[in-house]
């Protein structure tokens, strides 16, 4: 499945198939690119490259479905396939620095492509904005969310998956506001209930959903703001707060879209 990426950002960024050589080629990812929640999150980050002037690029319909859901949900035939035919294209071009807004493409280029041939420095957007923020490439206006409080929740593929719990949360303290823990955070944080290709499935067993339980855990700091830094928590997170019917109480949001607001971009 290709991925039409341009058609999710508000300014033309060059496509590697262009011949050039960017510092970062930015991976949109399904979701990125098809789901009307994450495209804002796409369009925030973009915005974000877009106010600094980052040499960035993207693949554009040269990018395709890592594979992740795929060998979650059991098959590994369509995995390798995908993750052959996108490590195909990336070793085809002179590649830096890949980043991307989701942990799941973030952990399967990261950790396994190179089985495959496929070796890269990969980024989730997390820790590249936390290292534009400590360089000075980017600043934060403070003011915005002064008075609120932000909860964050941590992303079993950023946290648990790659040990990355400081970076989210250097970020947040940027934003002047207060940022309140839930019961289980860093290293033992809990799942939004999308892990394991469950995001597409019920729950077998007709249990409390997941998504259900963790969204208990996030009204119980009395934040004005769940941040995350995964289009399928912000879905499940979502879901859970309008099944409490808070959600004009509380929202969600990417830690990108937070920046963007902040900066006015």
């Amino acid at each position: 499945m290709s991925t039409p990426s341009m058609n999710t950002v508000p300014r033309m960024a060059q496509l590697a198939a262009e011949g050039r050589s960017p510092e970062v080629l930015f991976w949109v990812g399904c979701a990125g690119s098809f789901d009307a929640r994450a495209q804002k999150v796409t369009k925030a980050f973009v915005k974000i490259l877009n106010s600094i002037n980052i040499d960035y690029a993207i693949l554009g319909k040269e990018e395709s479905c890592t594979g992740d859901p795929a060998r979650r949900a059991g098959n590994e035939f369509v995995y390798q396939m995908m993750a052959m035919q996108n490590i195909e294209v990336l070793n085809g071009y002179e590649i830096n620095t890949i980043v991307t807004t989701c942990p799941h493409c973030f952990n399967t280029i990261k950790n396994e492509y190179p089985k495959l041939g496929g070796n890269y420095e990969v980024m989730h957007h997390t820790t590249f904005l936390q290292q534009l923020l400590d360089s000075g490439k980017l600043a934060i206006e403070g003011g915005a969310f002064k008075g609120k409080k932000i909860t964050y929740h941590d992303s079993c593929y950023i946290g648990r998956a790659n040990g990355i719990y400081e970076a989210p949360r250097n970020v947040l303290k940027e934003l002047d506001a207060e940022l309140v823990e839930m019961k289980r955070c860093k290293s033992k944080g809990f799942c939004c209930g999308a892990g394991g290709a469950q995001m597409f499935k019920e729950e077998e067993d007709g249990s409390k959903r997941v998504n259900t339980d963790r969204v208990e855990e996030a009204l119980d700091t009395n934040a004005n703001i769940v941040a995350a830094n995964c289009p399928f928590c912000i879905t499940m997170m979502q879901d859970g707060i309008k099944e409490k019917e808070q959600q004009d109480k509380v929202m969600v949001y990417d830690l990108a879209e937070l920046i963007a607001e902040g900066n006015n971009l």
